[in-house]
């Protein structure tokens, strides 16, 4: 039950925060958006508990990217191609496809990834009484035997 209480805490925060980005930024957001928000925060959380810890945090920021991307692209197909709710259109950004994911906001889920995986581990640790955070942010690189 603890697993569960978590999981849905950690969802409806990662939700709330990138559905009240978007208020912020646009005036205005969808109820699709608190799910696919949830759902990112959930899966940049669990890259991070099933990865290795000496991967790199850019590593880690980097499936972050491509997992949002990819998401993004699922539910721009569904509720903007397919149900014609027109949540968003990147069609004016550079190297867009179909108006659904573009670079320009990849890079930004780069950034939005790191701190997503920051703040999971910190709700973790002070909420959940887990491990305390620690990062590589460079690979460690082996030591040359000087013999």
């Amino acid at each position: 039950m603890k697993q569960v209480i978590k999981y849905f805490f950690l969802f409806c925060f990662g939700g709330g925060v990138y559905y009240g980005i978007e208020w912020a930024f646009r005036q205005y957001s969808h109820p699709s958006m608190f799910l696919l928000g949830g759902i990112c925060f959930i899966i940049c959380g669990v890259f991070n508990e099933i990865l290795p810890s000496e991967l790199p945090l850019p590593a880690q920021m980097l499936l972050c990217t491509l997992a949002i991307t990819t998401l993004e692209l699922i539910f721009g197909y569904i509720l903007n191609i397919k149900m014609g709710l027109r949540i968003w259109d990147y069609s004016g950004h550079f190297l867009n496809f179909k108006g659904q994911i573009c670079l320009l906001f990849s890079v930004i889920w780069f950034f939005m990834g790191g701190i997503a995986i920051i703040a999971d581990d910190y709700i973790r640790y002070w909420f959940f009484d887990e491990e305390k955070p620690s990062y590589v942010f460079l690979r460690k690189t082996k030591e040359k035997n000087t013999k």
